[in-house]
C-alpha cells in the first residue's frame, strides 16, 4: 500500500465560477508532484459529488469522505479545493472539512465566510487602516435604495454581488438613473450587493502565502484591462488584458501594496495562498477584496507571480499541500 498522501483535488462548484475552476484543477492534476502525492480528481455540483479513479467516476460517500473502489475504500489525507465561490470559497466546505477534522488547502470555515461577503471585508480592512472606495451595501433584493445617499457619490460607481467573484453580475454605471438596472442584474447573481465608487487608476494584485512558517508575498501584478473595467471577459479571454509581473511602478507603491497584503493576510488569519487585489491612483493603492481561492492554472496570476519569485507551478502546489498538511 502506497505511504503517499491521498489527495482529493476539488473542483467545480455552485456557481457561474465553476466552469474557471475545473481549467484550474485541470492543470494542477497535470502537474503536481505524482511521485509526492496520489492525486484524486472530484467534481462537485449539486447534483452529485465524482470522484475519478482509473477513469472511472465513481460517488463520494459524503457522510465521512470517502469512496467506494473496487479495490476497496479509499479515504483522504487532504482536501485541495479548488472551487471559486460556492461551495469552495464561502465556508461550506471548509465547515464540513472541519467536522471531519479532514486538513485542507484554505482559510478556515470563519475567515472564508467572512472574506466572501465584500461590503464585510471592507469593514473590516478599513478598522486596521485600509483606503477604501466609499460604498452603499443592499443586504437584500427588498432593501430599497437610498437615492439620496446614491446621489452623494462620485459617479461612475461599481455594481456588484457582494459575494462572487470572476466579475459575474458587474456593472459600470455612470448615471444614476441606471442603477436600479445594474443593481437587478447583481441580485440575480447573489443576495446581497454592493455599489463601489470608481476609482481611476491600474490594479495592482499581490498573491500571499506562509512559506516555512513565514508569511511571504510574491511580485505584484499590474493589470490593464482593454475593456472598459477587468471584467468577466477580460479576465479570461486571451489578449483582452495586460498583466505586468513585476509591474512598471513606483518602488514605494510596490512595498506599500506588498506590506498591506501581508499584514491583512495576518489580520485576517489566512490559510494557503490568497490573493490581495489594490487600485491605485497613482498615489495610493486602496484596498478592493481578498480572493481566498485564486486561480491556478499556468496562465492565472498567482503562479505568474510565483515563477517570478523563482518557484515553478508544482513547487507552489507543494508549498500550500505542504502547509496544509503541516497546520
Amino acid at each position: 500500500m502506497s505511504s503517499k498522501p491521498n489527495i482529493a483535488l476539488l473542483s467545480g462548484g455552485y456557481s457561474g465560477e465553476s466552469v474557471i475552476s475545473i481549467q484550474s484543477a485541470s492543470v494542477i492534476a497535470k502537474n503536481i508532484n505524482r511521485n509526492n502525492y496520489n492525486v484524486f480528481l472530484m467534481k462537485i455540483s449539486r447534483k452529485e459529488w465524482l470522484c475519478e479513479v482509473d477513469g472511472e467516476d465513481i460517488p463520494v460517500n459524503r457522510h465521512d469522505f470517502s469512496v467506494e473502489t473496487k479495490n476497496g475504500v479509499l479515504k483522504f489525507d487532504l482536501a485541495f479545493i479548488m472551487i471559486h465561490g460556492t461551495p469552495g470559497e464561502n465556508g461550506m466546505l471548509q465547515s464540513y472539512f472541519e467536522i471531519l477534522e479532514i486538513p485542507h488547502t484554505t482559510c478556515s470555515a470563519m475567515v472564508s465566510n467572512l472574506t466572501f461577503n465584500k461590503a464585510y471585508t471592507l469593514k473590516f480592512v478599513e478598522a486596521f487602516g485600509a483606503k477604501t472606495a466609499k460604498s452603499i451595501y443592499l443586504n437584500s433584493p427588498e432593501c430599497k435604495l437610498d437615492f439620496a445617499e446614491a446621489e452623494a457619490m462620485k459617479f461612475p460607481v461599481f455594481v456588484k454581488p457582494n459575494s462572487g467573484g470572476s466579475s459575474i453580475g458587474m456593472s459600470r454605471v455612470t448615471d444614476i438613473k441606471d442603477l436600479p438596472t445594474a443593481i437587478e442584474k447583481a441580485f440575480k447573481e447573489d443576495k446581497e450587493v454592493i455599489i463601489e465608487e470608481y476609482i481611476s487608476g491600474d490594479e495592482l494584485t499581490c498573491g500571499v502565502i506562509r512559506h516555512k512558517g513565514k508569511i511571504m508575498s510574491f511580485p505584484l501584478t499590474l493589470i490593464r484591462s482593454k475593456k472598459e473595467f477587468f471584467d468577466f471577459e477580460a479576465k479570461y479571454t486571451q489578449g483582452m488584458a495586460d498583466e505586468i509581473t513585476p509591474p512598471p511602478v513606483d518602488e514605494r507603491l510596490v512595498e506599500d501594496v506588498r506590506k498591506q497584503s501581508e499584514y491583512f493576510y495576518e489580520k485576517l488569519n489566512c490559510r494557503g495562498v490568497v490573493r490581495f487585489d489594490f487600485i491605485h491612483d497613482g498615489k495610493d493603492p486602496y484596498f478592493i477584496e481578498v480572493n481566498t481561492i485564486p486561480g491556478m492554472s499556468s496562465a492565472s496570476i498567482v503562479p505568474q507571480q510565483a515563477r517570478a519569485s523563482g518557484f515553478t507551478d508544482s513547487e507552489l502546489y507543494d508549498m500550500i499541500i505542504e502547509n496544509a498538511l503541516r497546520d
